[in-house]
């Protein structure tokens, strides 16, 4: 039998034209001596004659690997980094913040890390993210759906040269812009299943932290949000709801008094960071220009941290950790470390706002739907101090989906502390606040998100 399962293996490798390879990272410069997690890097051709090549970094669950879940994270942008989540929100390593001097930046171990209780795959999609490149300018174009394939194909890659994780269950997650791509993954993934595609993946559900859904529900939340956290005035915030109808996403070009409110609301949050309404802004780190309302979706401190001249953030500023990582995601022995094909990625971004895209899912809203109908988890979560995806607009497209509530609103514990407020729906979908955090809540309050994620992915109750 064990000679059967591995001839097939083999045959899929075959079949799909799977070059698969990957490396084993024991040491990495900037920390001091050998990993103490099982870290491997790769790459994953998909699409026709494998033009996109997807980079990965895999890091083993730390508790039982052979039946832990595994998560395959993406973070948002679209084009931001997985290695950004990784580093800055649910891996295992982080950077120590010290004032630069020149050498290396310094890894250490983050004791609130994911990995803890699942195997986490973090990948670069869509191509020009992170260390994942195209082979031609025509696979450079990406778009929403154009992820949702290659995701899929991946993970069937990823799972034929990893065989011996096909039984494991599986989770689609990460958070942001990310909210619109992984219910729509998660469909597909469960469709090829249907359709007989090999491997099957044992999907189990998906986690969205401050996703991106529909704009009806996450642009239009965004004025009863800074309204509510005192940011406007109760004269300013009863004008717009009367001149624009609570409707402040496609705004009638001819109603020039709503516009003239929304001009006066733009100006008056221009030095509210949107990530997380209680930091400072901070250079690069800040979205450029300011704009809560506008075509693009503006997340993951939309201005990467690339440049050091002429304004280099403060070692107060968190922004000022992001610039570390363009530090040493540049310095080639940390390249040749993950093993990054040489030529491919001249200039590391943490978050890479000049690929080729076009939005093509105006709305997850229904994907979230079709999956609460066939009964798979979800963990939908926001850090309540996030205004780029605010917490109300998550509620609100929630109590859309017209589910009966299980276990009303009520706080949940850390330490003795309340970390946020919860409530389930008969549809095994789990809504959680986190009290404090911002846009990327596990990198604001760590401790918190990580009891979170193990109670829930332990299926006991927050």
């Amino acid at each position: 039998m064990e000679n059967l399962c591995i001839l097939f293996i083999l045959l899929l490798q075959i079949g799909s034209g799977i070059a698969a390879s990957h490396f084993t990272v024991k040491y990495i410069p900037g920390f001091q001596g050998p990993l103490p997690f099982e870290l491997q890097t790769g790459y994953i051709g998909v699409d026709e004659s494998e033009d996109v090549q997807l980079f990965y970094y895999f890091i083993k669950s730390q508790r039982n690997p052979k039946e832990d879940p595994i998560l395959l994270w993406l973070t948002g942008g679209p084009g931001c980094s997985a290695l950004s989540a990784l580093l800055y929100e649910i891996g295992p390593v982080t950077f120590e913040v010290v004032e630069y001097n020149g050498s290396l930046p310094t890894l250490v171990l983050n004791p609130h890390s994911w990995t803890q209780v699942a195997s986490i795959i973090f990948m670069d999609l869509p191509a020009g993210t992170g260390f994942s490149y195209a082979k031609t300018e025509l696979a450079s174009h990406s778009t929403d759906l154009i992820q949702v394939r290659q995701a899929d194909q991946f993970l069937r890659k990823w799972l034929v040269d990893h065989p011996e994780f096909l039984s494991n269950p599986v989770y689609i997650a990460g958070d942001s812009y990310s909210g619109i791509t992984i219910p729509a993954i998660t469909q597909q993934l469960l469709h090829g299943n249907e359709e007989g595609m090999d491997p099957p993946i044992n999907v189990k559900g998906y986690i969205v932290g401050n996703g991106a859904t529909d704009p009806s529900f996450d642009a239009n939340s965004k004025i009863p949000f800074a309204h509510g956290m005192g940011l406007i005035s109760d004269e300013l915030y009863e004008a717009l709801k009367r001149s624009c109808g609570e409707e402040y996403v496609n705004i009638d070009p001819n109603n020039t008094e709503c516009l003239k409110h929304m001009q006066d609301f733009n100006e008056g949050l221009y030095g509210i960071f949107p990530n997380h309404i209680l930091e400072p802004i901070c250079g690069f780190a800040s979205p450029k220009p300011f704009q809560i309302f506008g075509t693009g979706f503006l997340g993951d401190n939309s201005q990467d941290i690339l440049q050091i001249d002429p304004f280099v953030p403060t070692i107060g500023c968190r922004s000022y950790a992001y610039l570390l990582s363009s530090i040493w995601t540049d310095d080639k022995n940390v390249r040749k470390a993950l093993h990054i094909r040489e030529g491919t990625v001249t200039k590391w971004q943490r978050c890479n706002y000049g690929i080729s895209y076009t939005v093509d899912i105006p709305s997850s809203l229904k994907y979230h739907l079709s999956l609460s109908k066939k009964g798979y988890r979800s963990l939908i979560y926001s850090g309540d101090h996030d205004m780029v995806v605010p917490f109300l607009g998550t509620q609100a497209w929630i109590r859309s989906l017209n589910y009966s509530i299980l276990d009303d609103w009520r706080p949940w514990i850390v330490d003795w502390q309340i970390a946020g407020y919860t409530r389930t729906y008969s549809n095994r979908m789990t809504f959680a606040t986190v009290k404090g955090a911002g846009h990327t809540a596990p990198e604001y309050k760590p401790a918190e998100c990580l009891a979170m994620f193990k109670r829930w992915i332990n299926q006991v109750p927050l």
